[in-house]
């Protein structure tokens, strides 16, 4: 029997018909809504006289178009009327909607595998292109449009054509003061943000295998960053103690059926890959972005690359207000964001702690972390956490989306610096004007109590 990737052997148990030119329909496990796409795919579905295939594989929660601020006051008309559409829209379809102030309501890629929606070796949808978080528990997990939207609603199947495969192998051991996020950016700038296109991209390698799942989702939100629609992680054991007790995880004898199937979904020892890349860990700083694509990227060392010529680095050069050669360290910052389906888990909330416990924030700056989901934030709450941040300055804010899309008005001015944990600092992301540095909670948590762009590992104690 040939060998196959971990990819190959999801994709080979999804196929529902081989349609030719190397496109397939494949059965869909599970399909993630949300408040901007799903109240109008449901109506679409619907005003075409055509029902909910699956609802029981579907499932919903408000995320994007909410606002975090507490008590949700500053939700717009808009936010309120597609909160009220998923509300009316789920329930006519017979979806279950995890609704705000409920536990599983949250950003839907921090939620889904919290609540073990997200397991290995299942096919995941959602109209969201960081869809592919959810590859790190194993799953094969995509971004899809508003049309594909609706056809999954009505057929719970899905077409795609077969990427080519790549694999890339983190090989070593992390430096104090680096994390998952530094490991991601560093491969995107050195590979490009278009790198992987058309690929399917597995992680793997020493550095993956040491790492705690959060971590490993975390490296899987930013493959879309490098271009590929999917990212990847094997499952193993941390994996299955992860999910294991989760509310939608199988329980009992059928828990055991699920783990001896997801043993098997590893890439074969001799599987060929179509593009192999190797990141020796070790050499790798904290990383922090200087431009306006998440490839415009640096260790917190070095300095600022010279265009050379090249118009978009110019540009972002200039939309930033930077220049070439210049140091991040020291530039001053005005807005800090913790939060997104990249970094607003509880692990990155505590990490972020570490930092802030004891300290203040520097007085231009306005500091705000927004957990990922109400399950993050009742645990965070029942650590102390909200009190380590708002006694130290922070914002503490409900769940959501909030900053990292700039809805709800919860923007970043025109011209002022900001330094977020999210995974776009594309020109206007945050805000029309707004200019964003990418980083790890915890260079973002020193940013805000130094006030400028600081390496974490040299702060005080």
């Amino acid at each position: 029997m040939a060998t196959r990737t971990l990819f190959a052997k999801v994709w080979d148990q999804h196929v529902v018909a081989d349609l030719g030119d190397g496109f397939s329909l494949l059965h869909v496990d599970r399909h993630l809504l949300h408040d901007l796409g799903g109240p109008r795919g449901l109506r679409d579905t619907s005003e075409r006289g055509l029902r909910v295939r699956n609802p029981e594989l579907t499932f919903a929660t408000p995320d994007h178009a909410i606002s975090s601020a507490r008590g949700r006051a500053g939700t717009t008309a808009t936010g309120e009327r597609l909160l009220t559409g998923l509300r009316e829209e789920t329930r006519a379809a017979g979806i279950r909607m995890f609704d705000v102030g409920e536990t599983g309501q949250g950003i839907v890629h921090v939620i889904g595998p919290e609540l073990g929606l997200s397991v290995p070796g299942t096919i995941i949808v959602c109209g969201d292109s960081h869809t592919c978080t959810h590859g790190g528990v194993g799953a094969l997990a995509f971004g899809i449009g508003s049309t594909e939207l609706v056809h999954v609603l009505a057929t719970q199947t899905i077409v795609q054509r077969l990427p080519k495969a790549m694999r890339v192998t983190f090989q070593g051991t992390m430096a104090p003061g680096v994390t998952p996020k530094d490991l991601i950016l560093h491969l995107i700038g050195t590979l490009g943000a278009a790198a992987g296109s058309g690929y399917a991209v597995e992680y793997a390698g020493s550095a993956i295998e040491a790492m705690d799942i959060e971590g490993r989702l975390t490296i899987c939100n930013l493959s879309i960053e490098l271009g590929a629609k999917v990212g990847m992680v094997a499952p193993d054991d941390k994996t299955f103690v992860y999910l294991k007790d989760k509310p939608y995880a199988p329980k009992g004898v059928l828990w055991d059926t699920a783990v001896a199937a997801w043993r098997a979904l590893r890439t074969d020892a001799d599987a060929k890959f179509d593009h192999e890349v190797t990141i020796d860990v070790a050499h790798v700083q904290p990383q922090v972005t200087w431009g306006t694509s998440p490839e415009h990227v640096i260790g917190i060392g070095g300095t600022i690359p010279d265009p050379d010529g090249r118009q978009a680095m110019q540009d972002a050069l200039d939309y930033m207000g930077l220049q070439p050669g210049m140091p991040l360290i020291g530039l001053p910052v005005d807005y800090v964001f913790i939060g997104s389906c990249t970094n607003s888990r509880l692990s990155d909330l505590r990490a972020a702690a570490d930092v802030v416990r004891g300290r203040k924030v520097a007085d231009q700056v306005r500091a705000w972390v927004v957990p990922g989901s109400e399950h993050v934030r009742r645990a965070a709450e029942a650590e102390g956490l909200d009190r380590v941040f708002t006694e130290a300055g922070f914002d503490w804010r409900e769940p959501g989306c909030s900053m990292c899309l700039a809805s709800n008005g919860e923007t970043v001015p025109a011209g002022k610096r900001s330094i977020s944990t999210s995974n776009r600092n594309f020109v206007g992301r945050q805000g029309p004007g707004a200019r964003t540095h990418l980083a790890s909670p915890a260079m973002a948590a020193a940013a805000a109590l130094a006030g400028h762009i600081v390496d974490v590992r040299h702060m005080e104690a």
